[in-house]
């Protein structure tokens, strides 16, 4: 292949490109790959996650202006493109029983019709790899889940003339992964790695609940090495600052010790129009050789 490779991320809020997959894309534009990060919502009902930050009356009152600041910001620094799909943010239900979602959010629009944005985007941008959720979301919030839903459909449909005849020239994509880098295998390795080093762990209290969840064990087909990424991974991460403390969870094991045990993110193919060998260390593998 001799045009420039094109990869799509799907994600369902800012600031989930950089926290799933964001070394990996800053690899790629390295490469000189082309990056758009599709973004379904303006994450309009997400709550203030930094208690540094949490209480800021200006920010609560102009919540979506400012995380589309922190994208621009974390899109900058990622070196990648980035689309706004339009949609409302769900907002994550909480309580026993769950409260209904708002009227007109993403999660309750029909998934045939909400895929028509992304089935657009796709044919404008062109991707032969496009990056999304699995079934489940990853984890189990509305947006995410729909946000599977629209992309399952819009990787079918893109490249079909008869689907959303309005939505531009077809365009078939060749790959379709899952992001699965909160995975067992992952986890397990730092937890370890850590306590043989004499640290403490983050991850304890995650594993056991990991264990009581009965949660299915993915499929890790493809591990791109990245680790020379991570640290721009971080930036872009912290520049998502309602949701991200640069103080927490996420950065509390020493770069080195990441670098050194686990370098690579993680992805499940999901689709494939090329052939490939698993298990990969390239989004683009199959693609690089076709015709």
């Amino acid at each position: 292949m001799t045009e420039q490779l094109r990869l799509m991320a799907v994600h369902a809020h800012p600031d989930d490109e950089s926290s799933k997959g964001a070394a990996t894309m800053a690899k790629y534009v390295a490469d000189g790959v082309d990056v758009l990060v599709a973004t379904c919502t303006g994450g309009e009902r997400g709550s203030v996650l930094n208690p540094k930050l949490q209480g800021d009356p200006y920010i609560l009152e102009h919540i979506h202006e400012v995380r589309a600041k922190e994208m621009e910001e974390a899109r900058q620094i990622l070196g990648v493109k980035q689309a706004w799909l339009g949609f409302v943010d769900s907002g994550l239900p909480e309580g026993d029983p769950l409260p209904p979602l708002p009227e007109g959010c993403f999660a309750l629009k029909d998934p045939e019709e909400a895929a028509g944005a992304l089935v657009a985007l796709i044919r404008e941008f062109r991707p032969h790899v496009i990056t999304t959720y699995d079934e489940n979301g990853g984890y189990p919030h509305p947006d995410h889940i729909m946000t599977h839903k629209i992309s399952m459909i819009a990787f079918d449909a893109a490249g079909d003339p008869e689907r959303y005849p309005q939505a531009g020239e077809p365009w078939t994509p060749q790959k379709l992964y899952y992001n699965q880098g909160f995975n067992r295998e992952r986890t397990v390795a730092l937890h370890e790695g850590l306590l043989a080093r004499g640290i403490e762990s983050p991850y304890g209290e995650w594993l056991k609940r990991w264990d009581t969840a009965d949660r299915p064990e993915r499929q890790l087909t493809t591990h791109v090495p990245c680790a020379e990424f991570f640290e721009i991974r971080d930036k872009a991460l912290i520049a998502h600052a309602t949701q991200i403390d640069p103080d927490g969870f996420f950065f509390r094991v020493p770069m080195d010790i990441q670098k050194e045990i686990w370098p690579t993110e993680e992805y499940e193919l999901a689709q494939s129009r090329v052939d490939t060998t698993l298990p990969e260390s390239d989004l683009f593998a199959g693609v690089r050789t076709a015709g």
